[in-house]
């Protein structure tokens, strides 16, 4: 999930690559086989950005096991002092939530979810005091329903989003910088589904990689190196950038908020 609610982002946990990452899923933005030595070092650089801006990262040791394990966004969802540990939507990742139940259950509440639910924590988004949730290949409406029922428990609105076949999780194409503004990719998501957000920055289709973002406060991004026009954009909108080579971690269908879940 980019971002908790207030964007200082304290504490985040991060796992290393996998020794088996070269067998990672690469469907959407993987156009070669994933690397495990240059994944490595695109993750060292992550890390050390994350611990620039103030972020406390806990790194788990890698899974050989799980090719994208190094993903944990997708096992857990944080509302406040409870987590969800989700049932991931390819079955080829099922399992990796367990070491990541494992190490939060020291600290917070766990909520499994039931076996038919469905959900990639890459599919929540917060939105200043609401949740969106992304209908995708990856996230069934059971595990939407099981999410949104969690988080109006704990007061907050939660809105649906559907994502084409052509997307992988809702954050492949959108995030939100900073309060009241989203960055997206065009040609994904339907507009009118947004009309709520009080600023979108469009980038074009061709950049669709960089929509993902992590915002912090003061207007502080990280966003993946090599999209001129993103980074162009978010200047003029008066983001301070800091920028990551996300390429080898762009094989395997990742982006900076896959990697990470940021703690409260």
């Amino acid at each position: 999930m980019p971002g908790v609610y207030d964007r200082k982002k304290n504490s985040a946990i991060t796992r290393s690559i996998s020794p088996s990452y070269s067998n990672a899923l690469s469907t959407y933005f993987g156009e070669q086989t994933p690397d495990f030595s240059m994944a490595e070092g695109s993750h060292n650089a992550y890390v050390a950005a994350l611990e620039a801006h103030g972020t406390d990262v806990t790194i788990l040791p890698p899974l050989s096991k799980y090719p994208d394990s190094c993903f944990v966004e997708d096992t857990a969802v944080m509302i406040d002092e409870k987590v969800i540990i989700s049932n991931m939507g390819h079955p080829s990742r099922i399992g990796e939530e367990v070491a990541v139940l494992e190490y939060l259950s020291k600290e917070y509440d766990i909520i499994r979810m039931p076996e038919k639910c469905k959900l990639d924590g890459g599919d929540v988004v917060f939105y200043d005091d609401c949740f969106l949730i992304g209908l995708s290949t990856r996230t069934n409406e059971e595990g939407a329903n099981f999410l949104n029922d969690e988080i109006k428990k704990s007061g907050y609105d939660v809105k649906y989003i559907k994502i084409p076949e052509s997307t992988l999780h809702l954050t492949t194409v959108c995030s939100t910088p900073r309060p009241g503004t989203m960055i997206m990719a065009e040609g994904h998501l339907n507009l009118e589904e947004f009309e709520f957000v009080e600023e979108i920055i469009k980038i074009p289709n061709s950049e669709s990689y960089a929509a993902n973002v992590l915002g912090y406060s003061n207007d502080r991004v990280i966003i993946a190196d090599d999209f001129p026009v993103t980074r162009r954009k978010l200047m003029e909108h008066g983001f301070s950038i800091t920028s990551v080579d996300m390429s080898p971690i762009m094989q395997a269908d990742g982006s900076l908020t896959c990697l990470s879940v940021f703690l409260k």
